[in-house]
């Protein structure tokens, strides 16, 4: 039986995205918009939507029509909504690239996506012109300066007309973002203006932002999480957005006490470090009202920690996928006692699933979603397609949930990530989350692996600067904490745990470390 939100539904927003975020942007006039917290350089929001409008007119100028394909390669800066909403402004659908990609990585995604220009910064230049090889990309341009290459701000000085293109918002797309999805090798996330823009409208109900917060941008605008609520979000309500190229605590820190951040929307490694780093102590962070952490699980413990070192009422969490637009389920900001842990409530014009491995409904199992921020599909891929959004349009995420007699919604593990131990089930995430409790410890990681024959939980530790950790303190340290069958049988220390610009751990990669190994 589909479960339903507590809330109203809200309209389907059929309007371009740069309309959905732009469209009050001249009434908010020369309010700050997006702020450099290395260099204090701004833009006001007069300025940002002229200059989409004179990027819209450069782009068409050279050539670019409804439905072309320009890729973004660069991390945050203040100009990237610019190129962003100015791509989408002459017709064309940004796919947006992982600022860590090598030069092969982009490569495959110039050829998936079919781009036809690439936007990208000096400093990887190299990569992006190693990539750009055999492509069908014409031109790169920078949004900096760089000999032999035009920057963005040559779009800027276009006296063309701004181009009147017609757009479809349920079928052109906005962006394609790339997810691995439940499994598999990255794929192109078909989202359309419909789904971008609705998306943005259903987290207005569950996340009340004011125009006169300032809100800090260290998660990358080229994952969708970053684009959506750190970027689409505060910009459509008169928010203002200091941009940080990368994560590095102090400056992250120091950035938070010097523009007065209200609020931060981040993933759980940055938890981690506000709740434990001793770097916290002593910098003024009386500004800072709400933190929201998404993008992966967070336990519920440490979120407690955090709050309590940071004098919040919570942490406030979040959950989504690419696929999702990003957004389904968030902790309302005004509930005075969100249950620890959990991820949130269902958002407005959202029907929900908890389905067991038989396919019947069950009070644990399998996240099933279905709304209007449902992707269009993959790009080209049909069959994957297929198996991931059914054929009644129920979009099936690859996570295990639970949910709660007050509508909250408990993210329990990854379908394809539950180790298998003797036949019971047992999630990485929840061994994850005992293991941070201690304090020796400073991050970690848990996969399956092969013990004679059976799986077994082996976690992969980063001790404290220090401390002295043996490989049985930890073991006995969760075994004191869980059931029999979840113990953590094997430990190997590393310097740090491999995780996604998102927050996420990445299993993969420490799988492909045993695979090595054996």
């Amino acid at each position: 039986m589909a479960i339903t939100s507590q809330f109203p539904p809200v309209e389907v927003l059929d309007v371009p995205i740069h309309d959905a975020v732009l469209g009050r942007a001249q009434e908010y006039g020369d309010r700050p918009a997006m702020v450099d917290g290395v260099t204090g350089k701004s833009l006001s929001y007069a300025e940002l939507d002229r200059l989409t409008r004179r990027v819209a007119a450069g782009l068409a100028e050279l050539g670019i029509r409804h439905g072309d394909v320009i890729a973004l390669y660069s991390p945050n800066t203040i100009l990237y909504p610019v190129v962003f909403y100015g791509a989408t402004r002459a017709g064309a659908t940004v796919t947006t690239v992982n600022a860590l990609y090598t030069a092969d990585e982009l490569h495959k995604q110039l050829i998936d996506s079919k781009a036809k220009l690439l936007v990208t910064i000096s400093l990887f230049l190299p990569a992006a012109a190693a990539a750009v090889e055999e492509t069908g990309v014409s031109e790169i341009f920078v949004c900096d300066q760089a000999d032999g290459y035009r920057s963005v701000q040559e779009l800027f000085a276009s006296t063309a007309p701004e181009p009147v293109v017609e757009i479809d918002p349920a079928e052109d797309l906005a962006v394609l973002p790339y997810s691995s999805g439940t499994t598999g090798a990255a794929k192109g996330v078909m989202l359309t203006h419909r789904n971008i823009a609705t998306n943005i409208s259903q987290a207005e109900v569950m996340i009340t932002l004011g125009q006169e917060e300032r809100i800090i941008a260290i998660l990358p605008f080229f994952h969708i999480y970053g684009l959506s609520v750190l970027m689409n979000l505060p910009l459509r309500l008169g928010a203002t957005v200091v941009v940080l190229p990368k994560f590095e605590l102090q400056q992250f820190l120091t950035t938070l006490d010097q523009q007065r951040i209200t609020r931060a929307f981040v993933a759980p490694p940055v938890v981690l470090a506000l709740a434990k780093h001793p770097a916290v102590d002593g910098v003024d962070l009386s500004h800072l009202k709400y933190v929201t952490s998404a993008a992966a699980p967070l336990d519920g413990e440490l979120a407690e920690a955090c709050a309590k070192r940071l004098g919040l009422h919570a942490v406030l969490q979040a959950y989504g996928m690419t696929e999702l637009s990003p957004g389904t389920h968030a902790v309302p900001q005004d509930d005075p006692e969100p249950p620890p842990g959990a991820v949130g409530k269902l958002f407005p014009s959202t029907e929900m699933r908890l389905v067991g491995a038989d396919g019947n409904d069950t009070d644990e199992g399998e996240i099933w979603i279905r709304g209007p921020q449902v992707m269009k599909g993959y790009l080209g891929r049909q069959a994957e397609t297929d198996a991931t959004i059914d054929a009644d349009g129920w979009l099936h995420t690859g996570d295990i949930g639970r949910m709660d007699d007050r509508g909250y919604l408990y993210v329990v593990d990854r379908v394809k990530e539950l180790i298998k131990y003797h036949g019971y089930q047992v999630p990485p995430a929840e061994l994850e989350a005992v293991l941070l409790t201690d304090d020796r410890i400073a991050d970690a990681a848990v996969i399956g692996v092969d013990a004679d024959g059976n799986e077994v939980p082996k976690a992969f530790v980063v001790p404290m600067p220090g401390v002295s950790l043996t490989e049985q303190d930890v073991m006995d340290y969760v075994a004191a904490r869980v059931a029999p069958y979840k113990k953590i049988r094997q430990v190997e220390f590393i310097d740090a745990v491999p995780k996604a610009a998102s927050g996420k751990i990445l299993r993969r990669e420490l799988r492909a470390r045993e695979a090595a190994r054996e």
